[in-house]
């Protein structure tokens, strides 16, 4: 039995998609997680995806239902969601899966980042002067990165899934070729960005009409184009998309936009399998992305802060609790600007990070009721940070197996420019390297030489696709867009579900907080009580309300079923259940 929101259903209905989904039916009892929550999560027995988009979790359920595996459903929703959600669903990008398989009781993580072309080098985004350029890291040629997210894909089916690349991939190509109708995110993200995106003509002649005006809600885009891209790719494997036409039809766009990419830099690119970064955290076991991306390392750096303070006793976000949550981000983000990078190139100190003796040190530092000005913390260079605009998926088949899975093409959109021919929008990776030391980036913060462009080296990120344990089973698989907010949204999922024994929707629709040591100010949401704000600001923060703050995308593995929840900051997203 698949179950949805009511109102995703409404929403469905009312825009009348062009992929038929069924009419919704209400849960039964069991259902319910708790007489005593506030919110009630979706349940299901069998399996479950929670992604940002509901066609392309519509897809993954049905993969499921068809005997694939939790990594066949992954697949076929990362390919539909380069169709349904473009501007940050994608093959031209790249992004990191955590894959749990439950007969090995083994975690994988797979490294599908973008990766720096061959001429690549540290001065590139600099004038003749010295001076750094950013419209050259942000929307020229010269701001791609060979992308990953094809190879990670068909390295995670090929490894450890059952099902055919054609299988997986057919419903993105029938979705792309058929169309999709435009919902009202879809317009306004395109609206939002028109001026940038009709910059290129072969981006504007797929997303906007042929007088440039905009598609409105309930119209439909086809993209014929990234049809017969995803053809090649089910045909031909990764051959389809890193050699032959594609590669070269990619390779000339980005050439003739600027840039120094070559066939030979798609042909070399590799995905990666890395060792999980992990710790335990009150009898849980935390898994989740290493180097290059931040993320893991960080939650478990803060987690292990905060283990040393009963959370659950100061109670779910009362201002002693966010006291202390933004003074261990606070020295975890000073941590991230000094020591994360590629691990490729640079020796990251990943043991002493998520040592519990080096956090119960930090942990005696950090004054009861008085904010510790970010000055005082640790003077260093700071890291960059991706864009808001990427997206998570999570999955969890009838086997235990668990998928969790963030990726991204950087900026909404990526650089907006598509490749003619392919329908691929190409990702402005290369904006997440420092450009140059002191100089800040798209999102007004600074980089170091541990993340200077070298050539075919990956740029640091803060995804963050992470897998709870408990007894040896896994209990939470979640992640979320939102840039620099990724790492502190995943760690108060994580902390809603263990130390405040919230269900998954409770969790997931908390408000959030966030503090990334500089700029020194608390950010939180509007949703947070104003009284805890003005104690905040008491205690000497500066409390700044702004907006909504990631996307989550979880699932929780209970003995009574699988409960998700798909965030409602974002309207188009669903948890769906069989």
């Amino acid at each position: 039995m698949r179950i949805i929101h009511l109102a995703k259903a409404m929403l469905i209905a009312a825009s009348a998609t062009l992929v038929t989904i069924p009419a919704t039916t209400y849960a039964n009892s069991s259902a319910i997680h708790s007489r005593m929550a506030t919110a009630q999560p979706i349940w299901a027995k069998h399996g479950m995806v929670a992604s940002q988009e509901t066609l392309a979790s519509q897809i993954g359920v049905d993969i499921l239902k068809q005997g694939g595996n939790a990594v066949d459903a992954a697949v076929a929703v990362g390919y539909a969601l380069a169709v349904t959600l473009p501007r940050a669903g994608n093959v031209g990008g790249g992004g990191f899966m955590m894959v749990y398989l439950a007969d090995k009781d083994k975690t994988i993580a797979i490294d599908y980042r973008e990766m720096a072309p061959s001429k690549a080098h540290k001065d590139m985004f600099l004038n003749e002067n010295g001076d750094a350029v950013s419209n050259l890291s942000r929307f020229h040629g010269l701001a791609v990165g060979v992308p990953g997210t094809v190879m990670g894909l068909n390295q995670a089916l090929n490894k450890y899934g059952t099902m055919s690349l054609k299988q997986v991939i057919n419903p993105a190509v029938k979705l792309a070729k058929g169309g999709i109708k435009v919902t009202p995110d879809l317009a306004v993200s395109l609206n939002g960005l028109k001026k940038r995106l009709m910059k290129w003509p072969s981006t504007a002649e797929i997303f906007f009409k042929p007088d440039g005006s905009s598609y409105k809600i309930g119209e439909v885009i086809k993209q014929p184009e990234l049809a017969h891209t995803l053809s090649l790719i089910a045909k031909n494997g990764i051959d389809g998309f890193y050699k032959g036409e594609t590669a070269r039809k990619i390779t000339k766009a980005i050439q003739q936009a600027g840039g120094v990419m070559t066939q030979a830099d798609f042909a070399n690119y590799k995905a990666v399998e890395r060792k999980p970064v992990s710790g335990t955290y009150r009898g849980y076991k935390v898994v989740s992305m290493p180097p290059p991306s931040s993320g893991g390392v960080h939650i478990i750096e803060i987690l292990n802060i905060l283990e040393n303070f009963p959370l659950d006793v100061y109670g779910h976000n009362t201002a002693q609790t966010i006291h202390f949550m933004a003074e261990a981000m606070k020295y975890a983000y000073a941590d991230r600007s000094k020591h994360l990078g590629d691990p490729d190139f640079y020796d990251i100190p990943v043991k002493h990070l998520t040592d519990k003796n080096y956090a119960k040190a930090i942990a005696k530092k950090i004054p009861f009721n008085k904010a510790t000005p970010s000055a005082e913390i640790l003077p260093a260079s700071f890291a960059p940070y991706e864009s808001n605009q990427t997206t998570h998926f999570s999955v969890v088949d009838k086997w235990g197996n668990a998928v969790s899975n963030t990726y991204t093409l950087n900026f909404s959109y990526g650089s907006g420019l598509v490749a003619k021919g392919t329908g691929v929008f190409l990702n402005n990776e290369m904006d997440d390297f420092s450009v140059k030391p002191g100089v800040p980036n798209g999102y007004g913060l600074i980089g170091g030489e541990a993340n200077s462009v070298q050539p075919g080296k990956r740029p640091l990120s803060s995804m963050s696709p992470t897998i709870v344990f408990k007894d040896g089973h896994p209990v939470l698989v979640t992640g979320t867009p939102g840039g620099s907010r990724i790492i502190t949204t995943t760690l108060q999922i994580i902390l809603n579900v263990i130390d405040f024994k919230l269900n998954i929707a409770e969790a997931t629709n908390a408000p959030r907080v966030h503090h990334q040591w500089f700029p020194d100010e608390l950010r939180v949401e509007r949703s947070l009580n104003l009284d805890t704000i003005l104690l905040l600001k008491k205690m000497g923060y500066k409390v700044k309300v702004k907006s909504a703050m990631g996307s989550t995308q979880s699932i929780e593995i209970t003995e009574k079923g699988l409960f998700g929840a798909s965030d409602l900051r974002k309207s188009d997203g669903a948890a769906i259940g069989y």
